[in-house]
């Protein structure tokens, strides 16, 4: 299974869109540089699925580009019009060559799932390696409406408790994919979460 994030080009605020190689090729997040779809159609001929952490538009505003240039299915766990397959906590959801387990996480935002399995967890902005305000275990911002910390810490622990040990390889929506002790950065984040302080100064 091979990961490429197709918006390393973008000079413009969006996440990392994940393309997933594989059985079953999957984009993990659409999005919002425009030239992801050029980016994708680079790399392979046909998209089978897009699969969607949540629905903040750094995550989705190049989704009706990606859906209208490859006609995927599209998996989500918030309803979205372009939604096939509506997908909740404890479901399998096939990404690449391997089967991943959803696993509800809100806090950062109310729709918001990771998805994990034995090697590896795309983690949207639940849980990042290295986004700016720390290296090495960060958390998703919670100072905007609708966000709670109380919420992204439960569902960090959540995610701690669904993880195989055997998972060494994470994809976050921002920063750098991460290769070694998965399970020590999450919970270094949730370690930094549970202090209560601000993640940024103004928050």
């Amino acid at each position: 299974m091979e990961v490429y994030t197709v918006t390393d080009a973008a000079e413009s605020f969006t996440c990392n869109a994940f393309l997933v190689s594989g059985e079953r090729t999957t984009l993990v997040d659409a999005g919002a540089y425009d030239g992801v779809v050029d980016e994708i159609a680079d790399r392979v001929p046909t998209l089978d699925a897009v699969v969607l952490t949540h629905q903040h538009g750094d995550h989705v505003d190049q989704l009706s580009a990606v859906d209208e240039a490859f006609d995927p299915e599209i998996y989500a766990y918030g309803d979205h019009p372009l939604r096939t397959n509506a997908i909740d906590d404890g479901d399998s959801v096939p990404i690449g060559d391997e089967a991943f387990e959803v696993v509800y996480t809100p806090g950062h935002a109310d729709d918001h799932v990771s998805f994990v399995s034995e090697t590896t967890l795309f983690s949207g902005d639940v849980v990042v390696h290295d986004d700016g305000a720390f290296e090495y275990g960060s958390f998703g911002r919670t100072d905007l409406p609708g966000q709670s910390r109380e919420t992204l810490i439960e569902s960090i622990r959540r995610l701690l408790d669904r993880m195989p040990e055997t998972v060494e390889r994470m994809y976050a929506g921002h920063g750098e994919a991460f290769s070694g002790d998965v399970r020590d950065v999450v919970e270094t984040a949730l370690g930094r979460a549970e202090k209560r302080e601000p993640k940024y100064p103004d928050e």
